[in-house]
């Protein structure tokens, strides 16, 4: 598996990022502008998923970095939550929900087989890794 040196080089916060922004793109353009509370929350949810996975990679160890990326897998839920609310009260269509919810499913699959496998590596390993893998 290859080496990678930045999390900018993880596809999954490649996607976080991504998602991030058509969460704000979507805040931006409907009614949800002004519903402020929601609007700041889906926001703040979605700013955390790539945020706690680029502040875990650059933490010492892997121990941190799970935990870091199992705060942002938790983020995703948060945010899948919301998107459930903000369509059944109508602020984004049925479209719109499916796409974002779609988005957030892919990118906490891959968290969790990103923790998985960092886990396994140091049950095999009897020292942590120096270098994250990139995950595909």
């Amino acid at each position: 598996m290859a080496k990678i040196s930045s999390f900018e080089e993880l596809e999954v916060w490649r996607k976080a990022v991504e998602l991030c922004e058509l969460v704000y793109t979507q805040t931006n353009n409907s009614s949800l502008n002004k519903d402020f509370a929601l609007r700041d929350q889906l926001r703040k949810s979605a700013i955390s998923i790539p945020s706690n996975i680029a502040e875990g990679f650059e933490r010492e160890g892997n121990n941190q970095f799970i935990y870091f990326l199992v705060i942002a897998k938790g983020s995703c839920g948060e945010l899948r939550t919301q998107l459930y609310l903000t369509n059944k009260i109508g602020y984004i269509d049925e479209k719109t929900h499916e796409l974002l919810k779609e988005k957030c499913i892919i990118i906490s699959k891959q968290l969790s087989n990103f923790i998985k496998y960092l886990k396994s590596t140091q049950q095999n390993s009897s020292k942590p890794l120096s270098l994250k893998p990139s995950i595909k």
